[in-house]
Formats: C-alpha cells, sequence, structure tokens
C-alpha cells in the first residue's frame, strides 16, 4: 500500500469540509462507510493506478478479477474524488433510509461489480463493432459508473421530479442519459462506457431481473428480504388531502429544496467563492457549505392544522 505525497489535495480538503457540515450524525452508516473507504484509499491506493484500473485486455484476458472489487474504488486525483463523493454523500442520504442499510450495502457491493463486468462487455463490442482494438486496452477507475446507476435507482424511488442539466428542466427519468451525453462532451476523457455501464445496470435492478436475482441469492435472511419492500421513507406527505405527491419535510432537511445539480453547483460555487473555508452568511445565520439545512418555525396554528389533517387521512 503507497501514500499519496506531494502537492495539497484541495479536492479532498473541501470534500472533509463538506461531510462536516453536513454533520456526521445526518450522514446514514453506510453511506459514511463509503466515503470513508474511498478517501481512505484515495491517501492509501493499494497499488498505483495502472495496477487497479479495469479493462477488457486486464480483467478478461489476463484474468485480473481482482480489478473488479479495486478500481470503483480508486481515484485519479483530488477532484474525481471530490465530486464522485459528494454525488454519493446525497445519493446515500436519499436512498439507504429508503432501502435500509444491510439492502443498500448489499446494493453498492452488486453494483460495484457488476458495473465492472458490463464495462468489459461494452468495450469488447465496441472493439468488435468498430474494429479498433484500442478499446481493449481502455482502463477505467473510479465510483462514477455506480453513482450512475443510483441515480436511476433514485428516479426510480422518486418519480416526477425535474433536473437542471446544463440549465435545461429535463424530467428526472430521462436526466442520467442527458448528462451521460453531456459529461462526455464537455469531458471527453471520462469514460462513457462506465457511465453507460452504470445506467444499464441500474436499468437491471429497476425493471430487469437483477432485484429478484439479488433476494433469491440472498436467501432467508430476513434483514436482506425484509428491506426488498421497506417501510416507505417518503410516504408521510404534509399537506390537506386530494393534493397531489409533494416531497416531504425529511427530503428538505437534508437538501435544503435543492435538486441534486442545485446542490452541486452551489458546492462549486462555494468552493470558489470561499476558499477561506470561512462560509457565507445567509439571514445573519452561518450557512454550511453545499447543503443547507433550513430552520423548522412553524406557528402553533401551523402544528395544529397539520395534526388534524393527520387524523382526518387516518
Amino acid at each position: 500500500m503507497q501514500r499519496r505525497q506531494g502537492r495539497v489535495n484541495a479536492g479532498l480538503l473541501l470534500l472533509l469540509y463538506q461531510i462536516s457540515q453536513v454533520g456526521l450524525q445526518n450522514i446514514p452508516s453506510v453511506t459514511l462507510g463509503v466515503l470513508a473507504l474511498n478517501i481512505f484509499l484515495f491517501l492509501n491506493p493499494v497499488r498505483p493506478l495502472p495496477e487497479v484500473c479495469i479493462s477488457v485486455n486486464e480483467g478478461f484476458y489476463r484474468k485480473n478479477w481482482q480489478r473488479l472489487l479495486l478500481s470503483p474504488v480508486h481515484h485519479a486525483d483530488d477532484w474525481h474524488l471530490y465530486y464522485n463523493m459528494i454525488s454519493m454523500l446525497w445519493k446515500g442520504i436519499m436512498l439507504e433510509k429508503k432501502l435500509k442499510s444491510i439492502w443498500f450495502a448489499y446494493i453498492i457491493a452488486v453494483f460495484s461489480v457488476l458495473i465492472g463486468v458490463v464495462y468489459m462487455v461494452l468495450e469488447f463490442m465496441l472493439m468488435e463493432i468498430l474494429d479498433d482494438p484500442s478499446y481493449e486496452m481502455n482502463c477505467a477507475v473510479g465510483f462514477s459508473g455506480v453513482l450512475f446507476a443510483l441515480k436511476v435507482l433514485n428516479n426510480h424511488y422518486n418519480p416526477g421530479r425535474v433536473s437542471s442539466v446544463l440549465g435545461l428542466q429535463i424530467p428526472s427519468k430521462y436526466a442520467c442519459w442527458v448528462e451521460l451525453v453531456a459529461i462526455h462532451l464537455i469531458s471527453p476523457g471520462t469514460s462513457f462506457a462506465g457511465h453507460l455501464a452504470g445506467i444499464l445496470v441500474g436499468l437491471m435492478y429497476t425493471m430487469g431481473p437483477l432485484k429478484k436475482i439479488m433476494k433469491a441469492c440472498a436467501g432467508g435472511i430476513s434483514s436482506f428480504t425484509d428491506s426488498a419492500r421497506p417501510r416507505d421513507y417518503y410516504s408521510e406527505y404534509y399537506g390537506y388531502p386530494g393534493y397531489q405527491y409533494r416531497t416531504p419535510r425529511s427530503y428538505y432537511d437534508y437538501t435544503g429544496g435543492l435538486t441534486e445539480e442545485e446542490q452541486l453547483e452551489r458546492a462549486v460555487l462555494n468552493s470558489l467563492n470561499e476558499r477561506d473555508f470561512g462560509g457565507a452568511v445567509y439571514n445573519n445565520e452561518q450557512r454550511p457549505y453545499g447543503f443547507w439545512f433550513p430552520p423548522e418555525q412553524h406557528s402553533e396554528e401551523e402544528i395544529r392544522r397539520q395534526r388534524l389533517c393527520r387524523f382526518e387521512r387516518q
């Protein structure tokens, strides 16, 4: 295991600052564990990146299957780590309490391996179709494939939302496809096949047989099988009966009412404008970096009205 040396990792410092502002008590256990593992392996990589990345040549021809486990949790640089873990932080908060921690950990583990397999299949197909042997040498690292898969899950469990992609309002169910193309156009060096593999694995879970296969493999373990039909974390809606779906209060507690893209944009702006890490002041209060937890201020009449509404629905 080797330690990274050299320049100060600004992306890592911003990530740690972000986590501290969200608060460890607000981050579910598995999500926090994933963040810790990726940060630890960034600081202490198991091997150099060329020896952990996954490709057709290394994974299929040379049978280095351990790279399926190592490649998702290693990152090229501190900003690669930063953007992936900021996205993981948001998605983990959204999904882990929905799916329960043990099932969420199971999903992360399966997706991490399966996305590497699908990635190699896609690269092999490109090599055969385009008759270009360079595709078998394309080597990928990073957690972004898993994040694309989790984005598909999040859109599945929270339908009807709208995402902002490059200033365009896109229905969430299509947003991952738009982001796939946009990221590739903006940053051609990113792994298009790796991101596409994540989307396909997410669809295999939400629309295909993967979820049933995972349940079957989990067997009779109650902590797994019970989580297949979890208690709906978002089922307690607020408002009058007859209103259409509203995002519940717990969602705003964690995200400040911002979409994922707005939170990432806010994080980037804050990182550029607040380099002294002093934080901005919002309504005379210290505003957390990236995420904002608005204070709950309800009058007694509002609390009484909400209680009456809940009794009427029972």
